[in-house]
């Protein structure tokens, strides 16, 4: 019954930026974590960056001092900022949600369904 609707993806050339926003939405107790992941072809997924609930983040060494991660707690809603992107940075990107759907739960991940980003000239 959780929901993650992610939006920004697209075309940019080399240098350009692009600012990514997920929402959650459903039947939400508590959320620890939000956070962005991305999976090139071929590859495995990994972490872009992620944010507690109480502003903690975390960022994948390549994309360090270019990308910035956000939250608005009240909306349930993270974002990421990508300026100076590379081609390196194409690759489907995707929302994660760290919550607990009831207070007798264990907390679970849950995931958007993912938005393209491609870096080309």
């Amino acid at each position: 019954q959780v929901q993650l609707v992610e939006s920004g993806g697209g075309l940019v050339q080399p240098g350009g930026s692009l600012r990514l926003s997920c929402a959650a939405s459903g039947s939400i107790f508590s959320i620890n974590a939000m956070g962005w992941y991305r999976q090139a072809p071929g590859k495995q997924r990994e972490l872009v960056a992620d944010i507690t609930s109480a502003g903690t983040t975390n960022y994948a060494s390549s994309v360090k001092g270019r990308f910035t991660i956000s939250r608005d707690n009240a909306k349930n809603t993270v974002y990421l900022q990508m300026n100076s992107l590379k081609p390196a940075d194409t690759a489907v990107y995707y929302c994660n949600a760290r919550l607990k759907t009831t207070y007798w739960e264990t907390v679970r991940d849950y995931w958007g369904q993912g938005t393209q980003v491609t870096v080309s000239s």
